[in-house]
C-alpha cells in the first residue's frame, strides 16, 4: 500500500496522511492518522504561522520591538524566561543579542553577493487563532513552541497581543543561531512550524489545526499582502488594470485564461481524489465524519470551481 495518497511531484503531499510502520493487508487507520482527518473534516480552527518581516539592522529591530510592545506598555518575555518592560530593556535585549557585530559581518564584502539585499538579522514571526481563543493557553503554546523550535539555538522574544479580535503572538527570532548558521524560512518550514504550533495548542486544550488550503477546498490563490491592504481600502490599481484588461478582451470577443488556473484544477483534482481514497478506506468513525460534512463522498466533487483572485470574480459578472 503506497505511503501518501497524494503525491504532487515535488515537494510534501497536501493530504499527508501517512504511516510509516509496517502494516497488514486491510489495516486500518493509525489514531495519529484518524485524528488528522478528523479535525480536517470537521472544520477544525486553523493556526496561522506567518513571517510578517524582518529587520536588516540594530535600529530596524528596535523598532519592532517599540511596535510590538507598543511603546514599552506591554510586557516581553525572552528565551531565558524573563519578563521585561521598557525602552532600557530593549536596549539591553539587542546589545545581549550582539546585532551590531552581526550587522557589521553580513554588510562584509566577504558576505554573500555585492549588490544583493542585506541579510535580515532578525525575523518577525506572527502565531495566530481565531477569536475566542483564550489569550493565556495561546501564549502558553507558544512558549512551548518557541522553546522546542528555538531554545539553545536562536535567541528569542515574545509579546501577546489581545487588542484585535483574534489574540496573537509576536515571536522576534535572531536569524544567526549561536554556532553562526543562519535560519531559512521555507514554505516546507513554515508547514513545519504550523503542525507543531497546532500540537502544542491542543496539548493546552485548544482545537488546532494545521493543513493546507487546497485539502480544506479553499481553491483561491492567496495575494500579495499589500495588493490585499489597497483592494481593501478601494485604491487597488492592481485589480483595476486587471479588470480593463479583462473587460477590453470579453469586448473583442476574446476570453482571457485565468492565471494558475490549470495548475488549480490540477491541485483540486489531487485534493478530491485523496478524500475519496481516505473514505473508501476510512473507518466507521471516519465515514461518519465525512458524511457529516459532504453528505456523500460524490458531493466532494461539487466543490465550487476555483479561480486564482478575484478578477475571476468580475469576470463571471462581465
Amino acid at each position: 500500500m503506497p505511503k501518501r495518497l497524494i503525491d504532487l511531484q515535488k515537494g510534501q503531499p497536501l493530504l499527508d496522511i501517512a504511516s510509516y510502520g509496517r502494516r497488514g493487508p486491510g489495516a486500518r487507520w493509525s489514531p495519529h492518522e484518524l485524528e488528522l482527518i478528523t479535525h480536517t473534516a470537521r472544520r477544525t480552527p486553523e493556526v496561522v504561522v506567518k513571517v510578517s518581516g524582518g529587520a536588516t539592522s540594530r535600529r530596524g529591530a528596535l523598532a519592532h520591538l517599540h511596535y510590538i510592545d507598543r511603546s514599552g506598555r506591554l510586557e516581553i518575555e525572552t528565551d531565558q524566561g524573563e519578563i521585561v518592560q521598557g525602552k532600557e530593556a530593549k536596549d539591553t535585549l539587542v546589545e545581549d543579542w550582539e546585532l551590531d557585530l552581526c550587522a557589521a559581518e553580513s554588510r562584509s564584502p566577504y558576505r554573500g553577493i555585492p549588490g544583493c539585499k542585506p541579510a535580515k538579522l532578525v525575523h518577525n514571526v506572527v502565531l495566530s487563532m481565531p477569536a475566542g481563543t483564550p489569550p493565556a493557553r495561546l501564549l502558553a503554546a507558544s512558549r512551548e513552541f518557541a522553546r522546542e523550535e528555538f531554545a539553545l539555538k536562536h535567541r528569542y522574544a515574545m509579546v501577546l497581543h489581545t487588542d484585535q479580535d483574534h489574540p496573537h503572538v509576536h515571536l522576534v527570532v535572531k536569524a544567526v543561531n549561536e554556532d553562526g548558521k543562519r535560519l531559512n524560512i521555507r514554505k516546507a518550514t513554515l508547514r513545519g512550524w504550523r503542525r507543531q504550533f497546532a500540537a502544542h495548542l491542543r496539548a493546552q486544550g485548544i482545537a488546532a489545526n494545521a493543513t493546507e488550503r487546497a485539502v480544506r477546498g479553499q481553491v483561491r490563490a492567496p495575494v500579495w499582502d499589500g495588493i490585499y491592504r489597497a483592494a481593501l481600502r478601494g485604491h487597488s490599481t492592481h485589480y483595476q488594470a486587471r479588470r480593463e484588461r479583462i473587460v477590453e478582451a470579453a469586448r473583442g470577443g476574446r476570453v482571457p485564461p485565468e492565471p494558475g488556473a490549470a495548475k488549480l484544477q490540477e491541485t483540486r483534482r489531487a485534493v478530491v481524489q485523496g478524500w475519496h481514497a481516505a473514505a473508501d478506506r476510512g473507518s466507521r468513525r471516519v465515514s461518519r465524519t465525512w458524511r457529516s460534512r459532504f453528505g456523500s463522498s460524490s458531493a466532494a466533487c461539487r466543490h465550487p470551481e476555483p479561480t486564482t483572485s478575484a478578477c475571476g470574480m468580475s469576470w463571471q459578472r462581465v
